[in-house]
């Protein structure tokens, strides 16, 4: 059996990433599995292939999402409290606020692991 995006590795909804990060699993389950499937030899390793091959994006995208979690959503949560990251953040990030934000948007957009469909289906 084989489970890809949020029934493989729940997100939390920080950057709103589960949905790319599930079509992504999609693709790379597409490039890996095709050709076992079409010829009848798909086997256990090929499953594993598709896990090896998309776990380092679940983990790097879940470990960004509990940084964010925690040093800034976890700051100022307190009802009619105005929200503030706190300084050390500002200090760190605003010298690379231009490169931050530019990262920031590469992440929640393309992810840290683009995949590219490469199987050819006919």
């Amino acid at each position: 059996m084989l489970f890809i995006g949020d029934a493989a590795h729940a997100m939390s909804p920080v950057g709103g990433v589960g949905i790319n990060l599930a079509i992504q699993d999609a693709v790379a389950t597409a490039n890996l599995l095709t050709e076992p499937l079409k010829t009848g030899t798909l086997t256990e390793s090929d499953l594993e292939k598709v896990q090896q091959r998309r776990k380092p994006a679940a983990r790097k995208t879940q470990r960004m999402q509990a940084f964010i979690h925690a040093n800034l959503f976890g700051r100022g949560s307190a009802p009619g409290k105005p929200f503030s990251p706190p300084w050390y953040v500002r200090w760190m990030l605003a010298p690379l606020a231009p490169i931050a934000r530019r990262l920031a948007g590469r992440w929640m957009g393309i992810g840290f692991q683009p995949e590219h469909i490469e199987t050819n289906l006919d």
